[in-house]
């Protein structure tokens, strides 16, 4: 009897104890819910912007996508080094020797190994003093107070943690925060009678892309015998057609490489290689959004198993017998992945929807261009393969680069939200293009410096205003338009994006393989046909004209009409200081002296502020 009785004291003391912890509150002024790609950049963002920041995340890595995924060829943005995705690319230069030491693989300019992103991404989140990182801690539940998130529960075992903050950002992989505070959202594809895409898909459904488990296999040498144990329903021809060295059905449709050029399609430094081979190879359809973790890791066992095999199948059938599974990456006792690489998951209901359309004709309709704070030029890429009932013309459908609006961060109903990641409010095709490494890491830049803001400026997220945004990334060295021969190095890099944020000078877009291009050509002259009637959109100031190249002369009256002073002799005294050569008023006058000349004089990008939807707020005459 006593020894029960001290059994039940020592049990009510547990239960006190957990209890109490359980009901340890934080509070912060940004959290970031998910340490993936588009979150870490958020925080860092956020951190460094002067807000007091936690990123929570369930592994014990950060990065996401290119870390703890394994997805460490980076696709796309290589000619659109913007903010963090330079940063961070320059700090992989640094530990391999240069960029010509990361061109290790076919599909990629930039290949590493995933271990170095994860240091990487540590690294520099340990020197922001207003940065706090917890690992381990996964989300629970969200806290809502009426329509505004407040916070979120999270679960470390046993132990309990509430985080309550001024704003939260939803960086998880499938958009579970939105999901558990009842935020509306998207899953799987739209029919193009509602998006107005004109794609080829005919009905809504929810199919979603297929996902992968990745691998990395090392060569440990010629002599080594790294055969993995055969999986459990191993078959060779799941694998047909999967490179010409192994094409036994020849009615379907023929392998373009080979298998040793199959391999190096992703390989790494140091003699690995990346297996996200999506042509017979280990891509899986797996739909786990709605599912919880527990049953998501069920699940996902499936995807894991379908890797293991074409690991086998490339020792065992196609004879590398010499490649294992690399025992210096993730630390996982089956040497795969963290986390699957997920292309796809719930899409918030924002302010705005960026569809296809926006790319393909950013200046026709709302004026999304104007709100641009990430930017993009990879194709329409979806992964479908496995998924027999999926379309399967959505595989590298030509755009042109392209910016994605702010408002696609912000839920249109909802506040103390921001969502990044591949959350954000795109269409179902569009996710094909937006859910690349560079482009996440940029819009998680974005979203971090929102959220910033929205807490330094004491307002919800929708109504922080957008050029003050796009203002911070600029100086932050992030493009806001997608210009591909301005360099954020060059000297005019600010007036020229912020004048292309405007629409007095627009950019040109060109479908280009596997790097879609737009270019503002800052070195060629305009026609005033081409000139002053978008001018006399923005200013409303009537200009006389003949249809011939605008001088500098003309540019110069152009300033005059649109400003209390006589500013023509201080704009020619003013020239060489603004950095500006060859003073000729009566020569053609070049588009970045046009940007220059409108920035510094007019500053249109300040004093017209703009909606999300990039429309001119009208003010009230005094």
């Amino acid at each position: 009897m006593q020894k029960t009785l001290h059994h039940i004291i020592s049990f009510l003391l547990f239960v006190c104890t957990t209890q109490v912890y359980a009901q340890k509150i934080i509070h912060t002024q940004v959290l970031v819910i998910g340490g993936g790609t588009g979150g870490t950049a958020a925080g860092i963002q956020a951190a460094r912007l002067g807000a007091k920041t936690i990123i929570i995340e369930p592994t014990t890595w950060l990065g996401g996508m290119i870390s703890a995924a394994g997805v460490s060829a980076i696709d796309g943005n290589h000619k659109l080094p913007s903010g963090l995705w330079k940063e961070f690319r320059d700090k992989i230069y640094k530990v391999y020797g240069g960029a010509k030491a990361v061109e290790t693989g076919w599909v990629s300019n930039t290949a590493f190994e995933p271990h170095v992103a994860d240091s990487i991404f540590k690294t520099m989140a340990a020197i922001e003093k207003n940065l706090s990182v917890l690992y381990k801690w996964h989300f629970e539940k969200a806290i809502v107070e009426g329509n505004k998130l407040t916070g979120a529960i999270f679960k470390n075992n046993i132990r309990s943690l509430i985080i309550t903050a001024n704003v939260i950002i939803d960086a998880t992989e499938m958009g579970d925060v939105m999901a558990s505070a009842k935020v509306p959202f998207d899953v799987g594809m739209e029919a193009e009678s509602i998006t107005g895409e004109k794609v080829g898909v005919s009905t809504t459904n929810n199919i979603v892309q297929d996902l992968t488990y990745v691998a990395i296999l090392k060569n440990y040498g010629a002599a080594k015998d790294c055969t993995i144990v055969k999986p459990v329903g191993y078959n060779p021809l799941e694998f047909d057609g999967s490179n010409t060295d192994y094409f036994i059905d020849k009615t379907k449709e023929a392998p373009n490489v080979d298998a040793i050029k199959m391999l190096e399609y992703a390989k790494l430094p140091h003699n690995k290689y990346m297996l996200n081979w999506p042509r017979k190879g280990n891509d899986t359809y797996l739909n786990v959004v709605a599912l919880n973790p527990q049953q998501r890791i069920i699940e996902q066992e499936k995807a894991k198993q379908t890797t293991l095999r074409f690991v086998y199948f490339i020792q065992q059938q196609l004879g590398f017998k010499n490649l294992g599974l690399a025992d210096d990456e993730f630390g996982t006792e089956d040497k795969l992945a963290l986390i699957p690489y997920y292309r796809e998951g719930r899409r918030v209901k924002g302010l705005v929807r960026f569809t296809i359309n926006n790319i393909a004709k950013p200046f026709e309709g709302d004026a999304l261009y104007r709100t641009g704070i990430s930017v993009g030029d990879y194709p329409i890429d979806h992964h479908h393969k496995k998924n027999e009932v999926a379309p399967q013309h959505l595989e590298f459908f030509p755009v042109s680069s392209y910016n994605i609006p702010l408002g696609t961060l912000i839920p249109a109903k909802f506040d103390g939200l921001i969502v990044a990641e591949k959350g954000i409010s795109v269409s179902n095709v569009v996710n094909g293009t937006t859910r690349l490494q560079p482009v996440v890491m940029l819009t998680g830049q974005a979203a971090g410096t929102l959220a910033a803001l929205s807490v330094l400026q004491k307002k919800q997220p929708r109504n922080v205003p957008i050029r003050m945004v796009q203002n911070k990334l600029l100086n932050a060295g992030a493009y806001i338009m997608p210009y591909i021969d301005v360099s954020s190095e060059y000297r005019f890099f600010k007036a020229i994006q912020k004048i292309g944020a405007t629409g007095i000078l627009k950019g040109t877009g060109i479908p280009y393989k596997w790097a879609n291009q737009t270019w503002f050509y800052p070195d060629s002259t305009i026609n005033k046909d081409n000139f002053y009637p978008i001018l006399f959109k923005f200013t409303k100031k009537s200009i006389l004209y003949k249809n011939d190249i605008l001088l500098v002369k003309d540019l110069l009256t152009v300033i005059e009409i649109n400003s209390k002073n006589n500013l023509a002799k201080t704009i020619i005294k003013n020239w060489s200081k603004l950095g500006l050569e060859n003073f000729n008023d009566k020569r053609p006058i070049k588009r970045f002296e046009i940007a220059v000349l409108i920035d510094y004089y007019l500053n249109p990008f300040e004093t017209k502020q703009i909606n999300h939807k990039g429309n001119f707020i009208l003010t009230k005459s005094k």
